[in-house]
C-alpha cells in the first residue's frame, strides 16, 4: 500500500480531524525512528499512519480488544505486509498481540508520545510546537497528573528498544515539529 492509498482510506474512515493529526504525528515519529535504526522508512511510516484506522468503528469502540485487530485483518486482506499489521496489533495492549519486534515496540511507545507532545504544546502561551523545548517536555512527562491519557508506561517502553527516554522524546518532538503545519501547531 502506498502512503497516498493509506491517506485515502483514512479520509474515508476517520472523521475526527484530531484523530487524523494523531495518525500523521505517529507516522512522522515512526519514520524518524526508522531512520535512527536504519530500518525501512516507508514500512514504519505506514504502520504509524494506519495504526488507528479502526478507532471510530462501532465494534472497536464497543470492545477495546477489537481495536487494531479489526483494521489489521482488513489491511491484510488488502495485501498490506504482516510487519505493518503486526505492529498495528501490538500497539494496543488489549489486542492480545505483544510488542516483540523493533517496529512493534517503537509503535507501542510512540502512540502515547504524540498526545504528551500535543498537550505540552497546547499549554504554551504561543501554542506552537516550535516553542516546545525538550526540557519542558521531559518535565511534563514526569508530571503524572498532566495529560493523564498519555500512558507514561507506554512512552517509557522506549527502554525495550534500548533508547533513553530523553533521546526518544527528542526524536519524537523533532519529528512532530517537522510537520507542524499538518498538525496545526
Amino acid at each position: 500500500m502506498t502512503r497516498e492509498k493509506a491517506l485515502e482510506l483514512i479520509e474515508k474512515r476517520i472523521k475526527n480531524k484530531n484523530s487524523i493529526k494523531h495518525m500523521l504525528a505517529t507516522e512522522a515519529i515512526m519514520k524518524a525512528l526508522a531512520e535512527y535504526f536504519e530500518e525501512d522508512v516507508e514500512i514504519w511510516g505506514l504502520a504509524g499512519l494506519l495504526h488507528d484506522l479502526d478507532m471510530e468503528d462501532e465494534e472497536s469502540l464497543a470492545d477495546p480488544c477489537q481495536h487494531a485487530n479489526r483494521s489489521a485483518k482488513e489491511l491484510e486482506a488488502m495485501g498490506v505486509k504482516k510487519e505493518i499489521t503486526n505492529a498495528i496489533r501490538a500497539h494496543n495492549p488489549q489486542s492480545g498481540k505483544r510488542a516483540e519486534t523493533l517496529i512493534e515496540k517503537c509503535l507501542y511507545a510512540t502512540d502515547p508520545l504524540t498526545g504528551l507532545i500535543v498537550a505540552s504544546t497546547l499549554v504554551l502561551p504561543s501554542k506552537k510546537i516550535a516553542d516546545l523545548r525538550l526540557d519542558s517536555l521531559l518535565r511534563r512527562f514526569k508530571e503524572k497528573r498532566f495529560a493523564m491519557g498519555a500512558r507514561r508506561e507506554g512512552i517509557a517502553a522506549c527502554s525495550s528498544f534500548e533508547m533513553e527516554l530523553e533521546d526518544f522524546l527528542e526524536i519524537g518532538l523533532k519529528a512532530m515539529q517537522g510537520i507542524s503545519s499538518d498538525l496545526g501547531l
